[in-house]
Order: C-alpha cells, then sequence, then structure tokens
C-alpha cells in the first residue's frame, strides 16, 4: 500500500506543472460560471434603472466604500502568513488577499476555493502539513465575527426591541451566537499540534478581521438604503441582515446568491421596503461589494498568472503582449490620422462612403477645420513615434490621445450623444496604451527613407488634394456645375482655416521629427582614435580591412570589456542604417556578445545593421541573430607555398619578369615614414592614374598621407630611378595573411608593370613566412550560378553575365584567377523585413562616395580598375 501511495505521490510531483496549470483554469472557470448565474439572477433593465436614480457622487461613493469595505478580509491573508515560515512582502500578501477574499465573496464554496487559493499563493518554503494547518486555522475563524454579530443582534432584538419582527428566527441568531465561543473554548482547552501558534493574540486578530469584515458589508448595506432615501428604521436592518447572512452560510451557495436575497426581499418587506426598492438595494449591494471588487481581483489574478506563465516562458508571452498592443495603438494613430485628413479635405466624399461612415465614429472629431487637420498630423506624427518605439513618443501620444478623448467627452456630452460602446471603445485604447508602455525603449527615432517618403507623400497628396478642392469650390468658377459632388466643399472660409492649419501641421511634422530624432548613444558615432585601434591590432591582431580604419572616413564602434577596448567595427550611417565594412578585428573570442551589444546600441538609437563583405561563417552567425543575406562575390587567396612561375600557366608572366629585368626596372619595399620627395613621387603616379577622376572611399583605399604612413610601400623605379608603380601593404596583424590596397602606375609605365609587382609582392610574403596573399574580391563571381539561388543573387548574376563589356567584371575575375588558388565567397548581410532594394541603394550610395570632386572624366570602357587595383 505504501508502494502504491508512494508511486501516485510521484506521479503527482513529475505532473506538478500540469496540476496547477488545471487548478488556475478550474478557478477560472468555476468562478466565471457563478458570475454567469449571477447576471441571470440580475436583470439589466433593473440595474440601469437603479442605477439611473442615484447621482455621480453616490455612485462613486458606493465604489469607493465597497472596496475599502472588503479590505478587513485581508487580514486572514496576513494572519496566514504568521503559521507558515516563509516570510512575503506586504505588496504580495495584498495582492493574494484581495484575490482570494473578492473570488471567496463570488464562488466560496463552503471555503474550498478560498483554501485551494491561499494554498497556491502560499506554498513557497512550507510543507503540505503546514499549509493545510495554517489554512485551517485560519477558516475556523472566518464567521467568528458574523457570530459576534448575532450576539449583537440577540441585544437589539430582544433587549432593546430593535427588529423585534424578526423575533421568530431567533433559532438562527443563538446557532451563530454559539459558534465563536464554542470555537474559542475548543481551541484553548485543545493541545493538539493543530492549534500551534494559536495564541490569544491571534485569535484576537482572527477575530478583529472577521469582525471587520462583517462591519463592513453591514455598514455598507446600510449606507447604500441612505443613498436610497427609503423611510425605514436602519437599525431595524441589522438583525435582518445577520440572519441572512447566517442562512446564506448554512446554505453553503457561494456568496449566498439565492437564500440571502431571497430572505432579505421578504425581510425588507415588513419594515416598509418595497419589493422594487428591495431589489434595487441588493442589485447596489451585489455590484458595489460583490462585482467590482471581484473584477479588480480578476485583473490582479490575470495578471499574477500572467507573471508566472511570463517567467516559465523566459519573457515571450509579456514581450509579445505589448508588441501586439503597441502595433494595435500604431494602426489606430495612423488610421484615425487618415480618416480626419479624408474627414477635413474632402468631407462630402467622407459623407458620401458607407465604409467611411461605418469606421469615422470610432475615431476623432473636430468643429474646427484647422484643428482637425492640425490633429490629424499630431496622430501621425505621434503614430511614427510609437511605430518606431521610442521612449519620447509615449507621452507626447498619451497627451495627444487624451486631448483628442476630452475633446470628443465634451462634444458627446454637449450633444447627448454619450454611448456605452463608444466609451468602451475609448476604455480599450487606453487600455492598449498602458500596455504598450514598455514597448517604448529606444532612445531617438532615426527615418528611413520609407518612412520619410511615405509621410511626406501623405503631406504632399493631402496639400495638393486640398488646393485643388479650394480651386474647384472658388467663387469665381462659373463652371461649378460640373464639380464632381465628391469635391463640394461647404464653405470658403473653412477652407481657408485648412490651409492654415496645413501650414501648422508641415511645422509640427518638422518638429517632432527633431524631437524623435535628438539624443545621441555616446558610443555610437565615434571618430578614429588611431592610437586606440593601433592597440587592438597589436594586442589581438587585424584583419583584411583593419588597415582601411586609418583612411578617416568611417566611423568606429569600440566594444568593451572593464573599459578595454577588445573589438573594433567600421561603419558609415546611412538615413537609418549603419552599414559596417567587413567583420571587425580583435579579439574573436568575444564576437558574440560585441554583435549583440552593438545591436542592441544601434537599435535603441533606431538604426538597423548592415554588415557588407563579410564572411560565410559571420553571415551564418548573422542569420541565426535575424539578418537576411545574399552573396556579393568572392575574395581570391593565393596559397603561396604553392606559388611559382615555373610551368606553362604562367610562362607570360615569367617572360614579363625577365623583360623588366633586362630593361633595369627594380622592385623595392619602402618602410614608413616616407620622406616628403618620396611622397611627392607617390602622389605624381597616383594623380596620372586617376587622370582627373575622383577616388572613392569605404572599401577602397585612396591617397592619403596619413593612411600611406601607416604600412611599407612596394615600388617599382625605371631605368632612371624614378617610381612609375607602387602598392601599398595592407598588414593584417598575424603572420598568416597579407594583402595591397593601392595599385597605381603612371602613365608613362610599360604595360603589365602590376604583374611585376604582384609576383615581386608574392614572393616577399612567402619568404617573411606568409601562408597566403589576398588578392580582394571579384564582385558577383560565382554568384546566382545555381536554379536554386535567391531571385537577388540570379539577377546579380544577370548583371555578372551581361555587364562585363561595361565594367569588366568577368574580366577582373580572369585576371586574378591566374593567381588565386583559393576562392572564398563574401556576403552582404541585413535585417530581415527591412527593405532589399532601400538597403542596396543606401549601400551603393556609402560605397560609391567620392572623396573629392571630380576634376575630370575617367573613361569606364577602359579597365584600369581591373589592371591596378586588386580590390574593387
Amino acid at each position: 500500500m505504501k508502494a502504491a501511495l508512494r508511486k501516485i505521490g510521484a506521479v503527482i510531483n513529475k505532473r506538478m506543472g500540469l496540476i496547477k496549470a488545471l487548478f488556475v483554469f478550474s478557478v477560472l472557470l468555476f468562478v466565471i460560471t457563478e458570475v454567469g448565474k449571477i447576471a441571470k439572477e440580475v436583470s439589466g433593465e433593473q440595474l440601469g434603472l437603479a442605477l439611473a436614480s442615484q447621482s455621480w457622487w453616490h455612485l462613486l461613493s458606493m465604489v469607493v466604500v465597497g472596496i475599502v469595505a472588503v479590505t478587513p478580509m485581508l487580514t486572514y491573508d496576513v494572519m496566514i502568513t504568521k503559521f507558515l515560515p516563509n516570510h512575503y512582502s506586504l505588496g504580495y500578501i495584498a495582492k493574494a488577499g484581495w484575490i482570494t477574499n473578492t473570488f471567496t465573496n463570488i464562488g466560496g464554496f463552503g471555503g474550498v476555493l478560498g483554501a485551494s487559493l491561499r494554498a497556491n499563493f502560499y506554498n513557497k518554503g512550507a510543507s503540505k502539513k503546514e499549509i493545510v494547518f495554517a489554512i485551517s486555522k485560519i477558516a475556523l475563524f472566518l464567521v467568528s465575527g458574523l457570530s459576534l454579530y448575532c450576539m449583537i443582534s440577540l441585544v437589539l432584538v430582544y433587549g432593546f426591541g430593535i427588529g423585534q419582527v424578526y423575533d421568530s428566527y431567533w433559532i438562527w441568531l443563538v446557532g451563530g451566537a454559539i459558534y465563536f465561543p464554542a470555537i474559542f473554548i475548543f481551541t484553548r482547552l485543545n493541545d493538539s499540534e493543530f492549534f500551534d501558534g494559536l495564541t490569544l493574540g491571534n485569535v484576537v486578530r482572527l477575530l478583529s478581521g472577521s469582525f471587520g469584515e462583517w462591519t463592513g458589508c453591514v455598514l455598507f448595506f446600510l449606507l447604500i438604503g441612505n443613498f436610497m432615501h427609503l423611510p425605514i428604521d436602519f437599525a431595524a436592518v441589522v438583525p435582518l441582515f445577520v440572519i441572512a447572512s447566517v442562512v446564506g452560510e448554512v446554505s453553503m451557495v457561494p456568496g449566498g446568491i439565492g437564500p440571502f436575497d431571497v430572505f432579505m426581499i421578504f425581510g425588507l418587506g415588513a419594515v416598509g421596503v418595497s419589493r422594487p426598492d428591495a431589489v434595487a438595494w441588493l442589485l447596489f449591494y451585489r455590484l458595489f461589494y460583490y462585482i467590482i471588487p471581484f473584477a479588480i481581483g480578476l485583473g490582479l489574478f490575470i495578471h499574477d498568472t500572467g507573471h508566472r506563465i511570463n517567467v516559465h516562458l523566459e519573457g515571450i508571452p509579456r514581450a509579445a503582449l505589448q508588441r501586439f498592443a503597441q502595433i494595435v495603438l500604431t494602426l489606430f494613430l495612423y488610421i484615425s490620422g487618415f480618416l480626419m485628413l479624408l474627414m477635413s479635405t474632402v468631407p462630402n466624399f467622407a459623407y458620401n462612403n458607407k465604409l467611411f461612415l461605418r469606421v469615422y465614429p470610432f475615431t476623432f472629431f473636430f468643429i474646427n477645420q484647422a484643428s482637425s487637420i492640425v490633429m490629424a498630423f499630431l496622430l501621425i506624427g505621434v503614430a511614427m513615434g510609437t511605430a518606431g518605439r521610442v521612449k519620447k513618443a509615449f507621452w507626447p501620444t498619451v497627451i495627444v490621445l487624451l486631448v483628442a478623448i476630452l475633446n470628443i467627452v465634451r462634444w458627446l456630452v454637449v450633444y447627448d450623444a454619450i454611448s456605452m460602446k463608444f466609451i468602451i471603445f475609448l476604455v480599450l485604447i487606453l487600455g492598449f496604451v498602458a500596455l504598450s508602455r514598455r514597448a517604448y525603449y529606444r532612445e531617438r527615432l532615426a527615418f528611413s527613407w520609407g518612412r520619410t517618403l511615405w509621410v511626406s507623400c501623405v503631406y504632399v497628396v493631402t496639400f495638393v488634394l486640398y488646393t485643388i478642392v479650394g480651386i474647384y469650390n472658388a467663387p469665381q468658377i462659373h463652371h461649378r456645375h460640373t464639380v464632381p459632388d465628391a469635391l463640394f466643399f461647404p464653405s470658403q472660409k473653412l477652407w481657408l482655416f485648412g490651409v492654415i492649419g496645413l501650414v501648422i501641421a508641415a511645422l509640427i511634422l518638422v518638429t517632432m521629427e527633431r524631437y524623435f530624432a535628438s539624443g545621441h548613444n555616446a558610443r555610437l558615432g565615434l571618430k578614429l582614435d588611431a592610437e586606440r585601434v593601433k592597440q587592438v591590432i597589436t594586442q589581438f591582431g587585424g584583419n583584411e580591412i583593419s588597415q582601411l580604419a586609418f583612411l578617416n572616413d568611417k566611423l568606429v564602434y569600440y566594444y568593451q570589456v572593464d573599459g578595454v577596448d577588445q573589438l573594433v567595427f567600421l561603419y558609415q550611417q546611412k538615413a537609418d542604417k549603419l552599414i559596417l565594412m567587413g567583420e571587425p578585428f580583435g579579439n574573436q573570442a568575444l564576437l558574440q556578445p560585441a554583435l549583440e551589444q552593438l545591436m542592441d546600441d544601434a537599435d535603441s538609437d533606431g538604426y538597423s545593421l548592415v554588415f557588407y563583405e563579410i564572411n560565410e561563417t559571420l553571415t551564418m552567425r548573422l542569420h541565426e541573430m535575424g539578418f537576411d543575406f545574399i552573396k556579393t562575390g568572392e575574395e581570391g587567396h593565393v596559397k603561396l607555398s604553392e606559388f611559382s612561375l615555373a610551368g606553362k600557366r604562367l610562362r607570360g608572366e615569367r617572360a614579363l619578369m625577365n623583360k623588366f629585368k633586362r630593361d633595369n626596372y627594380t622592385f623595392a619595399v619602402l618602410q614608413p615614414p616616407f620622406s616628403a620627395a618620396t611622397m611627392t613621387a607617390l602622389k605624381a603616379v597616383s594623380d596620372s592614374w586617376l587622370h582627373g577622376e575622383t577616388e572613392k572611399g569605404f572599401s577602397l583605399g585612396f591617397f592619403d598621407e596619413t593612411y600611406l604612413n601607416q604600412a611599407p610601400v612596394a615600388v617599382v623605379y625605371n631605368p632612371e630611378h624614378e617610381i612609375v608603380a607602387f602598392a601599398n601593404v595592407m598588414p593584417q596583424g598575424n603572420d598568416q595573411v597579407t594583402s595591397i590596397d593601392l595599385m597605381r602606375s603612371s602613365q608613362a609605365a610599360p604595360s603589365g608593370i602590376m604583374d611585376t609587382v604582384f609576383v615581386h609582392l608574392f614572393e616577399q610574403a612567402r619568404d617573411d613566412g606568409y601562408t597566403y596573399f589576398n588578392l580582394g574580391m571579384a564582385p558577383l563571381a560565382g554568384v546566382g550560378v545555381s536554379r536554386y539561388s535567391f531571385i537577388q543573387e540570379k539577377i546579380a548574376h544577370l548583371i555578372y553575365e551581361y555587364g562585363y563589356q561595361l565594367y569588366g567584371f568577368q574580366g577582373l575575375r580572369s585576371y586574378k584567377e591566374k593567381y588565386v588558388t583559393e576562392w572564398a565567397p563574401k556576403y552582404i548581410a541585413y535585417r530581415k523585413r527591412n527593405s532589399l532594394i532601400f538597403t542596396i541603394l543606401q549601400l551603393l550610395q556609402v560605397v560609391n562616395t567620392r572623396v573629392k570632386k571630380p576634376h575630370g572624366r575617367h573613361n569606364i570602357l577602359m579597365p584600369k580598375w581591373l589592371q591596378n587595383n586588386p580590390h574593387h
């Protein structure tokens, strides 16, 4: 038998989570069922008439006093914690107590519901035995206060003659009066373990709580009768109320519904209260003592249950609910703004549109034309901030909504057009505002092209449409009979007010845009600090783009741990995008937290990230973090141990090398810092190569003396010992890979001069112990060749196939292929749901940024880039 019980216990413990969930669901189902029963007992028409008979002051008083009358019941929950080992905060006790007691009022079921709820709320750190004992001690004294009122009622009836009409019910009063003395004596004389902790002080506290509970019930019931101005002796109602309560408790019906009400209706009739007044009296009592406190308790219960589920599911439900509320609120603000604009610009069309007439009552309206247009754009403005989830947008949204709601309430009161449907709708909107509060988390809003474009379009279309309407409705127009009905306007004066509103609206939109966009994250937008970057490269190593930092044309993001720089990201900002160049360099062991920190910082300022020319490993990591990607090309690597001019494959290059050697062309690697004469010579070669064309930055190096002085430069001298070609070395902060950036030759340099630079650099790097030489990107190479490739990649492949005549893409890959041993794919990674078209356009703007104004024209048909720069 014991083994079977243990097995059952193990199964229960294993399924405890499911059992708790079923318990919560059953409690809600039971209570909702009981509320349904009460609703059937209460006539909506009767309740409406009863409520209409009271002033708003009386109704508000009944709400407040009804809530206060329930509070003494919290004593039970304060006391139960004294019998349990764990400590609970007063806030938790108040919440748990309110839920338990208001639920018990509605669906007490002989105290079973209250006991079950308390066991659920106070089970932390206590054994099942301790919980059962504590709950049972509380249950013994729940009606002790009613027992005292039975004694008081006996004195009133038989001592003072108050309520003698009820003296035939003495048996109920006597039975109730005996309960507390019997319980008190029993607990004092019994020394069982069960009664441990029931000191005289605790008994007095429990009795005081119960007496306070029933005092609240009695006084609140009498207060309602007083508000109803009933001409009766209210003292005589006290014994009746006590007797009816005893009957209700004995019946074990939840809240005494049924027996209590029937007894009260007939009993009140005995002291001169009419049946309708008695029913109204009881309706008020049920509504303000039971239903409203229960509604508050239900809200607390749902919040508590939701919190537990949210914790169990790691915060996902709460985030989803907040996001849902924010989306609904955003849609409401936008739709309201658009409807108000439609109403203000083409009112005749709006009034004759059935769909508009159905939807418009659930939005805002202003009598003044200018104020309507201004409010419309205010709604659109705060909707932009709400859509962007900017902290600064929350209170402006609340203020705009409150102004609009107060205006509508004022209008409805003046015209006596208040409807319960609209009040519920406004309450729901305010509820969504409250729910979405924590969804506003960004410090500022970076305006995207898309957002700016459509808001501008809305304003321009509105202005143009309004102008057309004004022209058609001008008094000078003689063909007004040909004007479409939709364009008729009430008056010219009203139209002029609208123009003023449009001007004000434009100022408002600009002001709101600047307000939402103000502020700045201290970790973003930092300029180059060369010493910090050098320290990171020295300590952790660089990569193929780390040298580009010294061009000082990009912003820098430093990821730090304990104030020490660990990783460096290079980027430029375009609209709402931060476009990052390549992979970050530094301590790669901290790449994941660095990416998350960068995403958080960028997101807090309203930016989304775009990673340009990154490797496959980082692309896949970003894909797991919510990024989409597209392949942009392949990077060529030369394995130096396999490089040789021997054999047939590079016999042309071998012949070229011999030719330059015979012609006394020499190769050298110059070390920085460079003299003014050397820099002048390099500048002359660069200017000759550019031939008046301007240089691009970001992913490409450009001629800059500070930049060139960071690393060695390989040069080729002609027989007169003049520099005719050069390439700056790009150290990557490791002993595995090296590369170059600028490759430039003068117009006087012989054809093929750059091949000799490559060959010498390969041999030099191999001698220095490097494993690979990075030849840079072949744009669009290998992109979209599979029939399963993304559609964007297929389009890119078409450009590769048919655009080589203009841009030399195929020629560039062919040129590099004679040296390349391995090709590594490169990608663009961008946030999902971002517009790919806008992203690519913004990326192209950054990549094609000119360093300075052009002074000449470069022939794009000429493959000079192909011949002189291995990087795209």
